[in-house]
C-alpha cells in the first residue's frame, strides 16, 4: 500500500533535520548549527503505532527572501508540502513567535492540509509553557517538544498518525529498479542532468558550488524500466572538507556509490579534465560500481568536432586507466542534449552489473585461454582446473588452481581482458580472485615426519 507523506517545514535552524532524525530513529538528514543545511527534500520511511509514512525534511523557509538560493529553497517547500498529507510546522520555543512563523503560517493556512505546530527546544516545564504562545498563529494542534531530548514526541507522533489518511496502493519496486548515482565535484551539473532526464525542475540547481548538500532519491521511468536518481552532494578533497556540513555531504555521497548499481561521473567539459575529477572517479571505483563517464555542458567547448571528442576521451581514458570499462558519453544539460545516450549506457551497465556467466560456459572458453598461453613461475607450471562466478555486483570469477602464489599480477590481467573481450561486461568492474583447488596441497609447507628409530 502507498505510504502517506508527512512534510516537515519551518524557518532556518529551530531543529527540523534533528526532529526528522528523531521520528526516523537514526542520523540521516544532515544537522548543523549553521542556519540553510538542509537544501533540497529529504525522504525516508518512518513508523509509529503499526502506521507506516514517509518523512520529508526540508530547507529552512524565509519568505519574501530574494536570494536566489532561497527563493529555490522555498520552491521545493513548497512542493514538499504540495506531496504531504499531514504537515509538521517546527518553531523555536527559544526564539519566541517571530515575522518569519507568520509568514510561514499564512501560507501553511492555504496548504488545505493538516497542520500541527512543533514548538522545539522546550527541555523543561518551564520552556514547554512558554510555547503557549504559539497557539496564536492559528492552527489548533500545538505541541512543545524537544527533539534533541525526546520530550512530547509521542504525543506529537499519535497526532500526526491520527490525522494520516487512509494507505492507498503502494508501487511495485522490484529488485529490478536501477539505482543510479550521480556523482562529481561541485558545480559540474549533476542537478541540471537530473533535471534535464527528468522534465522537471526537481532538484535545485545553482550556479553557486556545493548547492546539493543531500543525497535525494527520485524514482522514474525509462523505456519501461524503473530507475531511481540519486542526487549527491560535489565531492571535495578531504583537506578542503569545511566543517561537519561539507563532511556529511561527501559522507553521503560516498554511501549513494556504495549502494547503487551504476554511478553516472559528471565532469565539467568546459573546465577540463581536472585532478577532483579524477580523484571522484577513483571513488567510484573503490565502491565498486558500474559506472559511465558523462562530460557535461559539452555546448561551452568551442571545438566540438568528432575529432575534439575523441582527444577528450582519449585524456579520460590516459589519466584514469583504473576505469577504461566505463563508457564515456557527452551531453548538454542545459539544452538537454544527449540524454538518451547516458540512460541507454547506465542500463547496459546495470545489466553487466548484474550478470552471471554459466559455469558450464565460462569453462569452455577458459581451457582455449590456458591451452592458448601456459604459464610457469619459479621453474613450476600454473595449473588452471576450473573456475566459476562466485557471484555478480560486481561480476567476480573465481580461478581455481594447484598453487595461487603462482599467478601473477599479468596472467590476471590476461584472463581478466580475455573475459571483456569474449562477454564485454561495458561498465561494469570486472574482479578476478585466485584459490587453491581442493586436494591441492601448499608446497611451502613441508611435511613433518616422525624421526626413525628408538628413543632411549
Amino acid at each position: 500500500m502507498a505510504k502517506p507523506v508527512v512534510a516537515i517545514v519551518g524557518r532556518p535552524n529551530v531543529g527540523k533535520s534533528s526532529l526528522f532524525n528523531r521520528l526516523i530513529g537514526r542520523r540521516f538528514a544532515i544537522v548543523d548549527d549553521m542556519p540553510g543545511v538542509t537544501r533540497d527534500r529529504i525522504y525516508a520511511e518512518a513508523e509509529w503505532g503499526g502506521r507506516e509514512f514517509v518523512l520529508t525534511d526540508t530547507g529552512g523557509i524565509l519568505i519574501g527572501d530574494e536570494d536566489p538560493l532561497i527563493q529555490s529553497i522555498i520552491d521545493q517547500a513548497r512542493v514538499a508540502m504540495d506531496e504531504a498529507d499531514v504537515i509538521v510546522m517546527v518553531a523555536d520555543v527559544r526564539d519566541g513567535l517571530t515575522g518569519a512563523d507568520h509568514d510561514l503560517a499564512d501560507v501553511l493556512r492555504r496548504a488545505q492540509r493538516p497542520v500541527l505546530v512543533a514548538a522545539n527546544k522546550a527541555d523543561d516545564e518551564r520552556w514547554s509553557q512558554a510555547a503557549a504562545e504559539f497557539h496564536s498563529i492559528g492552527f489548533e494542534d500545538m505541541f512543545p517538544i524537544s527533539a534533541h531530548h525526546g520530550r512530547g514526541i509521542a504525543e506529537l507522533l499519535d497526532a500526526v498518525v491520527e490525522r494520516l489518511p487512509e494507505a492507498g496502493e503502494e508501487p511495485d519496486y522490484s529488485d529490478s529498479t536501477v539505482r543510479l548515482a550521480v556523482v562529481g565535484r561541485p558545480n559540474v551539473g549533476k542537478s541540471s542532468l537530473i533535471n534535464a532526464v527528468l522534465g522537471q525542475e526537481r532538484a535545485i540547481v545553482s550556479n553557486i558550488p556545493g548547492t546539493t548538500r543531500d543525497a535525494v532519491d527520485t524514482p522514474f521511468q525509462w523505456k519501461d524500466r524503473d530507475l531511481v536518481f540519486v542526487d549527491t552532494a560535489g565531492i571535495r578533497r578531504a583537506g578542503k572538507v569545511q566543517g561537519s556540513v561539507e563532511y556529511y555531504s561527501v559522507l553521503r555521497a560516498m554511501r549513494a556509490m556504495e549502494r547503487a548499481d551504476v554511478a553516472l561521473l559528471v565532469i565539467d567539459a568546459e573546465a577540463g579534465l581536472l585532478d577532483g575529477d579524477k580523484r571522484v572517479g577513483g571513488y567510484t571505483c573503490d565502491a565498486n560500481c558500474g559506472c559511465v563517464i558523462v562530460v557535461n555542458k559539452w555546448d561551452l567547448v568551442p571545438d566540438r568536432s568528432p575529432r575534439a571528442r575523441r582527444e577528450f576521451e582519449m585524456a579520460i581514458r590516459e589519466q584514469m586507466p583504473f576505469l577504461s570499462y566505463a563508457p564515456v558519453a557527452f551531453t548538454s544539460a542545459l539544452e538537454r542534449k544527449g540524454m538518451d545516450p547516458v540512460i541507454d549506457s547506465a542500463m547496459v551497465a546495470c545489466d553487466n552489473f548484474n550478470r552471471r556467466i554459466p559455469t558450464g560456459e565460462l569453462n569452455r572458453v577458459l581451457r582455449d585461454w590456458v591451452d592458448r598461453r601456459p604459464f610457469s613461475r619459479k621453474g613450476r607450471d600454473l595449473k588452471v582446473y576450473y573456475a566459476t562466478m562466485a557471484h555478480v555486483r560486481p561480476p567476480t570469477v573465481t580461478l581455481f588452481v594447484n598453487d595461487p602464489e603462482l599467478v601473477h599480477f599479468s596472467y590476471k590481467r590476461y584472463i581478466t581482458n580475455q573475459l571483456r573481450e569474449k562477454f564485454g561486461f561495458a561498465g561494469t568492474p570486472l574482479s578476478l580472485t585466485v584459490r587453491r583447488a581442493e586436494g591441492e596441497t601448499n608446497p611451502a609447507k613441508k611435511k613433518q615426519t616422525r624421526p626413525s628409530g628408538k628413543s632411549g
